[in-house]
């Protein structure tokens, strides 16, 4: 599982780090990335540039468009790699709507007791995501994602039993490729594509409560 997560570098360091052509909005730290915030992630293609990949927000928590309302937004903010293909909400996107959620580390809890988590060559990384676009009526779209899980890693399994899918640098521009459409490919990516080592430190209960946030959450 993947709750909760952290995103303070700044715009300069993502654009040395990531391949970004078109920037949508502001960067700002936030050192407690809790559901149903505004996440940053990059998306390759858009109704004009096709090839372009551009960096914006997307809500945290995906509403598939075939939804009745908002209400499930919470529920959906991970995906499990394994299962992709046979559940409804993720399907589609999978083939046609993938992401990468920038992040700069994670928390996990063990025994009430929170970890941070980030992995063992240095932080500022993607999460495989998938995003929707949700509308009703004359309404503003929603656009929302999920973070793709796996099982644990030996470096964090005694931690966590499932970790956020942080995909391999050399695997981001395939990941984001509109072409790429077949699951076993895909499947793949999920299953050999990503980050395994992890290092970990225990930080403050202050990261306990959402509202909390600053560089003391991830104090060692």
């Amino acid at each position: 599982m993947c709750g909760r997560f952290t995103l303070y570098s700044s715009l300069n360091n993502l654009k040395k780090v990531f391949d970004i052509d078109t920037v949508t909005c502001e960067i700002k730290a936030n050192y407690n990335v809790a559901p149903g915030h505004e996440v940053y992630a990059i998306i390759r293609g858009s109704i004009l540039k096709q090839n372009d990949n551009r960096l914006g927000k997307l809500h945290w928590g995906l509403v598939p468009s075939w939804a009745k309302d908002l209400s499930g937004a919470s529920r959906l903010i991970n995906a499990r790699a394994e299962t992709l293909q046979e559940k409804p909400s993720f399907r589609n996107a999978l083939k046609k709507r993938r992401c990468l959620i920038i992040a700069d580390g994670f928390y996990e809890w063990k025994e009430k007791q929170p970890w941070y988590c980030l992995p063992a060559a240095g932080s500022l990384f993607g999460f495989a995501g998938l995003w929707e676009t949700w509308k009703e009526n004359n309404k503003s779209a929603y656009h929302s994602c999920t973070i793709i899980t796996t099982e644990a890693s030996e470096s964090i399994k005694e931690i966590h039993d499932r970790m956020p899918v942080i995909l391999k640098p050399e695997i981001i521009k395939e990941w984001l490729n509109p072409a790429t459409q077949e699951y076993e490919k895909l499947s793949m990516i999920l299953k050999h594509g990503h980050v395994t080592r992890i290092r970990t430190y225990q930080v403050s209960k202050f990261v306990d409560s959402p509202k909390n946030n600053g560089p003391r959450c991830i104090k060692p």
